[in-house]
């Protein structure tokens, strides 16, 4: 095994892989690392670690990974700026390998993964700059799925998600590779997408599927990813309204915590006034509101008494949270330029390489 070793200039098949795991050496690298290893099908030529843990051992990431796996594997310092930057760190080190896959540190690739793996990149052309996999998310068969679950369970719709994404190292050269200034997983997928499509290049549909099973989270883990309020907001200056769409995203509810905060703010602003009955109508909406997001949360999960402490107290909570990230990114990003397309849009083709497209599922 390799320590921060640059990848060399050795010549690869057209169908050639590296696995790049970015990891924070969660429990969960384990598990992944060894279903890669009992996966059938060609192997990868690399397995690049990623380690973004601030002033972690790199030798602490070791005994993770099995010991068929060793010989192939370098781990490099990702240096704690956040997924986007710390596969950035992984592909780069892998030499000439044509294809990258990424894979999240927290997924179980299935036991054909490697051959379904080989059938996807065959079915790749000389235009298709990614190929994406099926996420499966398993939910409690006993009991509805609490709301941190269900926001998992998301993950299985989303489009282009890096938790097992196969990107051609070309596509990755052409556009400069992920937009580091997405600290956070959370919408960076999507950018590299949009801006690898608007490269000229397609992404299609695999048929290889990879299991993202729900990890342990606090109480308070909702209030911390409205984070992704002010990366919304990046998205739109670097693409443009229309990116939602373009993105299959949903739009969430922030323009309903605006209103709710802006209820809230207007009572208190009232209240030290002296306007007593516009104070207690404000409050009423602001109320209405906080009960109307509590009750959506609640109804469709298991309605334990946890649950609903943890809905009504986060409820309250997510709206503030929400909008101070929205303004934030509105500040950070203000003078962000738009995604513009370089070159032809057209990528470089080769001579014996038809064109030909699969039609995505």
């Amino acid at each position: 095994m390799t320590q921060a070793a640059p990848g060399t200039e050795t010549e690869y098949a057209d169908d050639a892989y590296a696995v790049v795991v970015p990891t924070l050496g969660r429990p969960s690298l384990t598990a992944c690392l060894r279903a890669l290893a009992r996966s059938g099908g060609p192997r990868p030529v690399q397995l690049i670690l990623v380690d973004d843990r601030p002033d972690a051992p790199v030798a602490a990431l070791t005994d993770a990974v099995p010991e068929q796996l060793r010989p192939l594997t370098t781990v490099v310092r990702g240096g704690a700026r956040g997924p986007a930057a710390a596969r950035n760190a992984g592909w780069r080190a892998a030499g000439r390998v044509p294809w990258i896959v990424f894979l999240d540190d927290d997924v179980v690739p299935s036991p054909s993964w490697g051959e379904d793996l080989a059938l996807d990149l065959a079915g790749a052309t000389y235009r298709t700059g990614a190929v994406t996999a099926r996420i499966d998310v398993p939910l409690p068969p006993d009991r509805r799925p609490t709301d941190w679950e269900r926001n998992t369970a998301g993950l299985a719709t989303a489009r282009w998600i890096t938790a097992d994404m196969a990107y051609r190292r070309a596509a990755l050269e052409a556009v400069g590779g992920f937009d580091e200034r997405f600290r956070r997983a959370f919408r960076e997928d999507a950018d590299l997408a949009l801006r690898v499509l608007a490269a000229g290049w397609t992404v299609t549909d695999g048929e290889r599927r990879t299991t993202h099973p729900v990890r342990p989270a606090d109480r308070w883990v909702s209030v911390r990813l409205q984070a992704g309020n002010a990366d919304d907001v990046l998205m739109t200056r670097l693409h443009g309204r229309t990116w939602w769409g373009r993105a299959g995203a949903q739009r969430g509810r922030l323009p309903r915590h605006l209103a709710v905060i802006g209820a809230a703010v207007t009572a208190l602003a009232c209240a030290a006034l002296g306007r007593r009955r516009a104070a207690t109508a404000c409050a009423g909406l602001w109320l209405a509101g906080t009960a109307e997001f509590a009750l959506a949360r609640i109804v469709p999960g298991p309605r334990t008494r946890d649950e609903v402490v943890t809905m009504a107290l986060t409820s309250v909570a997510i709206p503030p949270a929400a909008v101070w990230h929205w303004l934030r990114g509105q500040l950070v990003h203000r003078n962000t330029p738009p995604v513009t397309a370089d070159g032809t849009g057209e990528p470089p083709r080769p001579s014996r390489e038809p064109d030909r497209e699969r039609v995505p599922s």
